[in-house]
Parts: structure tokens; C-alpha cells; sequence
């Protein structure tokens, strides 16, 4: 037996503190050290933060990496242990995304990413060129003031592998994994035992598994050990990196850590036998065949030997049962985890958020209260950074720190409600007890008072006097009173989280939340610069069917029982007078269901569907209960008002990344805001498809007719007329 003991991290890392980066890549290879690993993987791009984005194009940030891994290798942190770790490198006039791999003070090879991320939340051609000499190593380099003081020149760059006495390794870095053809396909075929992929991957609602199949079946037709490592936490932007490192050994997974977790480090250890590799390979007809006739990838010799001999003392470790969670669970931890990153690197005292007793805003609340639970369960489990973290933040003194949710709550958490005369007493309650189970400081405010002092201004001006529409008003006068309501409540959520504060003898400010889903935003059903505009958002990429099932997840698991009854609501914005024979519901306002809306999103997004591949998709997927017309019209009105409001995405508060159809327009989603939104040729092609099927429609049933006349041997007359007849009667 050949016995391995290897090393992976999840790493909480911020994009542009190269102190704190630094710190925490010193403190995970001196873990992987003490728990016996002679190869340490760490995150791609970890000596930066993955999330620079335009600082990667200043040369002070590649000078900075290059000075933290001098100092890396000045120490003798890669004494005995080969150390993979991730930062940009310039070559001549072209700037990588690289694996710098270290080893005995010494750098043994530069390895630059070949496929770059370029989709979704990702730009890396923005920043970085892709590699293209595939099979390739080419002489680098090394900058004078590195090279002076580690007695080095140069360092081969480009694709290879290391090959040690015993066993061969290789980095394959984030993007590469999921390539057509990855490169660990060549490198097994050369007999690299070791794949270490360095990955910046977000998390996504059930993305893990996707991920997860991926690492496992880039051994499990070929052998191998593959390690991987993630970044985990918020860098720096919307995404939350989401961690689960894991190490896999032909297919099967030995060890895997957290997804979501308040942790800064943590460290995967597995002792893999790597003759189980050899086995396994030697065991494949296919496998052989294939490696005699390989394309030959170069290589760096180092002699060493990594592995032991066979030791009672060290145990292979054995397949795990993969850890996943529901997509409750996601919602619940992730944007929470992501909520305490930001709170304690933004310098903020805590949070306010204007709580309407409505299923989002009660969606964001429960957030912060199972943000406040993990931070104190953290604590208990003896994590002195969440716990000197949460000193601060909840201004505790005299050796005190959070043992109870509800009264850490208490002193980070504001919930506003601020009623008006159109509001419920139900929503008020509702608001009322789920502050009180959460322990945020609960304030009721009425905004009647300054809803009048405007529209009296207004009246002056003008001389015009507003009317809601069940008053007999028009749709412009009823849509104005609701904006002035919403405009309201934005500025006096602000005014709040700036003075409340200092009202109550606290230092610093409080984030203002915003509490608006994927869908509204998708439809446009919102106000521009009412309560969905706030400083961070953690439910903006979420949709409203998720969070329902969220609320009644978090009714139960998080002790939040009102939720329940908030879940079982029918969505109202409550800007409406509620009369005898009306209430203002969201369905009906939007003239869509929440269900319909996520199905517009997917397919606009996720299947790049324009309004007439929509429609074709949609006649297959509602055709049994919708005629084409009703389909078209659906289609129809769902892009008018995307389009008419795709402006409000360009002043959409910063969120949560979790969905991939979220419209978000600064990062995610790059279209424009100006539309033409009768869509006059698009709708004119819909229109003839409707001719079409229904004229089809018309032919088929009189082809049906006709045969039944045949078959009861009359009404020839009949039907010749009917077939002579217009195919388009009807339309």
C-alpha cells in the first residue's frame, strides 16, 4: 500500500485583504501540517480574494500576491508538504489565473487556468487570459525581488504535472473540471494520481448536486484522487461562496466539509491509498488501450517520496454518505451566513428592516433570526472569532458574550412596521409576534401623518385632489397613492437605521434590508425607491415559491411558529383601501401567478427564450388546459411589463445571488432597460403561429368529421363543404 494523507480547505477569504488572506492561508497549512497531510489544497485565487474583479487589472494587486508568497515561502510553512496555492501571475504582457505549487521553500511549477469562467456571475476573460499551449511547460521568469530571496529563477509555467518518486500530481483549476474535455481526462492517461482542483464556485439554490457529480465522475471511470478546494463566505460581493470542500477516491467520496458555516477555516483530511488507484485503472480493458496512445503531457521531477509504506496506524478513509441540504435549508443558511459576513466587514452595527407581517419581509426577518442562531451556537462550540466578532457587533462588555438568539437579536435587529389606514390589523399582528419570537426591537409607526402632509402639498400645487380607483379615481391618481405610501416607508427606513442608534446609545449604524423576490423583480412589481431599495437584500434572487416552502420549513426547524400562518396569507402590498367587495391581491395587481412567474423566468433566462420561443415552449407545456391563443396572451403581457419596468433592474438593491434566472441588471443579467414593449415583430410572428395551430386545429377537426360521415356512409355534401371551407374561420 501506498498511504497519501491529503489536505483540502474551505477558506472565508476577502477580496483585497491580503492580511487577512494571508493569515488564513499560513493557519490552513499549518492545520493540514499538524493532521499529518503532505499536500495542501487551497481555493482559487485565495492570496487575492476570487472577487477583485477590476483590481485584477492593477499591477499593485499581482505585486501584492507575489510579496505574500514570498513570505509564504520565506517560513517554513512548505516544509514536507506540497502546498497549492492560487493568485494571478503576469508572463510577459499577459496576466493568468494561476496555481502557484510549493514545496521546500521552493516554487516547482506554475500552473495558468486553460478554460476560463465566462457566464453567469463569471468575467473572467475580463481579466485573465486562458492558457493555450495545452501540452506545453515553458521557462518563467520569477520577479527580481522574489527570486533574490528564495535563490530561484525561474519556475516551468504552463500545463503539466509533478511527478515525485512514488505518485504523480496535477492542478486542474475551478472551470476546467467542467469542460468539455477536462484535463485531468489526458493527465490520468499519463498516470497522474492526484488531481487538486482550486475552485471559486457560488453557491446556487441546488447546484451542490451538479457540483458534486461532477468531482465524482472525474474518477469513477478513470481512478484517481481528486481534492478539491472552495472559497466559503461573502468576499466582498452578492455571491456567497459555499464551500464543501471534499476529497474523492475512485468515485467515491471519503471526506467532505460544510457548505455553510460561520467558520474562517476549515480543514478536509483523508488518508487515501493510492494503489486502490493503480488497481482500479490496471483493471480497465479501455483504460490500458487508451493510455498506450496518450498524448504526452510534460512533467516536473521532484525526489521525493509523499507516500507511506503500509501502517496499521493509517487507516484508509472510508466512503461517506454525501451530505446535502433541502433548498429550505439553503435559504435559511446560506443568505444568513452571507448576512454575518457583511454586517461584521462593513463596520455596521446591525440590521433594519421594515417588516410588513407579508411572506418576504417575514422571509428576511427569519434569515437574521437563524443568522443570530448559528452565531450563538458557533459560540458554544467554542469558535473565539464568531464570539469576539459578536462581542463587537452587540456591544458587550465586561466579559459578557451572546448565549441566547432572541437577546442577541435584541441588540443587532430593528423591525419596523409602518401601517397605514390600508393596512390590516391581521399584518400588524402578524408582524407584531414574529418579532417577538425572533427578539428584534419591534417598533409599529403610522405613516398616515405624512401621506396626507403630501398629498395636501400636492393639493396645493395642483389643485387636483387623489382618488383610489375603488373610489372612482383613475389608474394613474390609484398607482400614485400607492408609490407615495411605498416612497415613504423607504425614506423613513434610512432615517431609522441612521438615528435609532444613536437614540438608544449604540455605536455606528444599521444596514437597512430590503425584502423583494426574483419574481416581482422579473415582473417588475415593485416601486423604484420604496423598501426594496435598501442596502443588501438576501432574498432578491429567491423565488416566492421557494420562500413559501421556506416559511413553512422555518415555522418548525428555526422555532418561529407564526410563520405559518404568514406562509397561508394571500400576497397583498396592502396599498389599497380594503373594501367590502375588494382586496388588493398580488396575483390580481400583476395579472400572473407567482407559479406562472417562475416559469417566464426559467425559461427567459436559463433556456434563453425570446417572446416567440416562449410561446412555442409554453404550447407544449400548458397546451392541455390553454388554447394557443390564451398561451400567447400570457406571453404577451409577461413581456410588456418585463420590459416597460426593466428599468427598475439597474437600481436594484444589491442581493443575494440564488437563482439562476435572477434579472439582476448590474452583474448577472446584461440586457438593456429600454425596450420597444408592444415587441411588434415578435408578437406579429406569435400572432401567425396562433393562425396557424388554430387553422390546424380547424382542418384536423373537420378531417375528424369527414371520416365519421365516411364511416356512416353520408353527409358526403356536407363534408366537401366543410372542407372547402376557410381554415381560418374563427380567428
Amino acid at each position: 500500500m501506498r498511504l497519501l494523507k491529503v489536505a483540502t480547505c474551505n477558506l472565508n477569504q476577502w477580496a483585497m485583504d491580503f492580511d487577512c488572506n494571508l493569515k488564513q492561508i499560513k493557519e490552513s497549512i499549518s492545520m493540514a501540517k499538524q493532521a499529518g497531510a503532505v499536500i495542501r489544497l487551497g481555493p482559487e485565487l485565495e492570496v487575492t480574494g476570487y472577487g477583485c474583479e477590476d483590481h485584477f487589472l492593477e499591477l499593485d494587486t499581482v505585486s501584492h500576491a507575489w510579496e505574500c508568497l514570498k513570505d509564504i515561502l520565506l517560513g517554513d510553512w512548505t516544509d514536507g508538504i506540497l502546498c497549492s496555492i492560487g493568485m494571478p501571475v503576469i508572463k510577459g504582457s499577459e496576466r493568468y489565473n494561476c496555481q502557484v505549487l510549493c514545496f521546500n521553500r521552493k516554487i516547482i511549477m506554475i500552473r495558468p487556468k486553460m478554460w476560463l469562467a465566462n457566464d453567469g456571475n463569471y468575467r473572467e476573460l475580463r481579466w485573465f487570459t486562458a492558457w493555450k499551449q495545452k501540452d506545453q511547460l515553458v521557462d518563467f521568469q520569477l520577479p527580481i525581488e522574489i527570486s533574490e530571496h528564495i535563490s530561484q529563477k525561474s519556475v516551468p509555467f504552463g500545463n503539466g504535472f509533478i511527478q515525485f518518486l512514488d505518485t504523480a500530481v496535477a492542478a486542474e483549476v475551478c472551470e476546467e473540471l467542467y469542460s468539455p474535455v477536462p484535463p485531468h481526462a489526458d493527465l490520468a492517461l499519463n498516470g497522474v494520481e492526484v488531481f487538486m482542483n482550486a475552485s471559486g464556485s457560488h453557491h446556487q439554490l441546488r447546484k451542490l448536486d451538479i457540483r458534486l457529480r461532477a468531482i465524482i465522475g472525474a474518477t469513477h471511470t478513470r481512478g484517481g484522487v481528486y481534492m478539491y478546494s472552495n472559497h466559503q463566505g461573502c468576499d466582498g460581493s452578492r455571491l456567497y461562496y459555499d464551500g464543501c470542500s471534499c476529497i474523492v477516491v475512485n468515485g467515491d467520496v471519503v471526506a467532505q466539509g460544510s457548505q455553510f458555516s460561520l467558520k474562517d477555516i476549515e480543514i478536509v483530511v483523508a488518508q487515501v491509498d493510492l494503489d486502490a488507484v493503480a488497481s482500479l485503472r490496471g483493471s480497465i480493458s479501455s483504460f490500458q488501450e487508451q493510455a498506450s496512445r496518450k498524448t504526452i503531457v510534460p512533467s516536473v521531477a521532484v525526489p521525493y517520496k509523499l507516500s507511506q509504506s503500509f501502517n496499521l496506524k493509517m487507516c484508509p478513509s472510508s466512503p461517506l454518505e454525501i451530505k446535502y441540504h433541502c433548498p429550505e435549508e439553503e435559504i435559511a443558511f446560506g443568505p444568513s451566513c452571507w448576512l454575518w459576513d457583511y454586517l461584521r466587514r462593513s463596520g455596521a452595527s446591525g440590521f433594519l428592516l421594515p417588516l410588513s407581517g407579508g411572506a418576504d419581509s417575514s422571509s428576511v426577518a427569519a434569515i437574521v433570526g437563524c443568522m443570530c442562531q448559528l452565531v450563538v451556537k458557533e459560540i458554544a462550540n467554542g469558535d473565539e472569532k464568531v464570539k469576539a466578532d459578536a462581542i463587537r457587533i452587540g456591544n458587550y462588555t465586561d466579559g459578557q458574550f451572546p448565549t441566547d438568539s432572541r437577546e442577541f437579536a435584541k441588540r443587532l435587529f430593528y423591525t419596523v412596521f409602518m401601517g397605514s389606514e390600508n393596512s390590516s390589523e391581521a399584518t400588524k399582528s402578524r408582524a407584531k409576534v414574529l418579532a417577538d419570537e425572533i427578539g428584534s426591537w419591534h417598533l409599529d409607526v403610522s405613516i398616515d401623518g405624512v401621506v396626507s402632509a403630501l398629498l395636501s402639498l400636492f393639493q396645493t400645487l395642483t389643485g387636483k385632489r387623489l382618488r383610489y380607483k375603488v373610489d372612482g379615481g383613475s389608474n394613474i391618481e390609484n398607482l400614485g397613492l400607492q408609490n407615495i405610501q411605498a416612497r415613504i416607508r423607504m425614506v423613513l427606513a434610512f432615517m431609522l437605521a441612521s438615528l435609532l442608534p444613536w437614540v438608544h446609545n449604540k455605536p455606528g449604524f444599521y444596514l437597512v434590508l430590503g425584502s423583494s423576490n426574483v419574481d416581482e423583480a422579473l415582473r417588475g412589481y415593485l416601486t423604484k425607491y420604496d423598501c426594496s431599495s435598501a442596502d443588501i437584500n438576501p432574498i432578491g434572487s429567491i423565488s416566492k415559491q421557494d420562500l413559501r416552502s421556506f416559511l413553512r420549513w422555518a415555522a418548525t426547524h428555526l422555532g418561529y411558529s407564526s410563520l405559518a400562518d404568514i406562509e397561508a396569507a394571500p400576497p397583498t402590498a396592502e396599498l389599497e383601501p380594503i373594501r367590502a367587495n375588494y382586496s388588493q391581491l398580488d396575483e390580481v395587481d400583476m395579472g400572473m401567478t407567482y407559479e406562472e412567474l417562475s416559469v417566464y423566468g426559467r425559461l427567459r433566462k436559463i433556456f434563453r427564450c425570446g417572446p416567440v420561443s416562449m410561446f412555442k415552449n409554453l404550447c407544449y407545456r400548458w397546451g392541455a388546459r390553454l388554447t394557443p391563443l390564451e398561451v400567447a396572451d400570457k406571453v404577451k403581457h409577461f413581456f410588456k411589463y418585463y420590459s416597460i419596468n426593466r428599468h427598475k433592474m439597474t437600481v436594484l438593491t444589491p442581493s443575494y445571488h440564488a437563482e439562476s434566472y435572477s434579472p439582476e441588471d448590474n452583474r448577472f443579467d446584461l440586457r438593456q432597460f429600454l425596450y420597444n414593449a408592444r415587441w411588434p415583430y415578435q408578437f406579429r410572428k406569435i400572432d401567425e403561429l396562433v393562425q396557424e395551430l388554430d387553422g390546424n386545429k380547424v382542418a384536423i377537426e373537420e378531417d375528424h368529421e369527414k371520416l365519421g360521415a365516411i364511416s356512416h356512409g353520408g353527409g358526403g355534401m356536407g363534408v366537401a363543404a366543410a372542407g372547402s371551407g376557410n381554415p381560418n374561420v374563427g380567428i
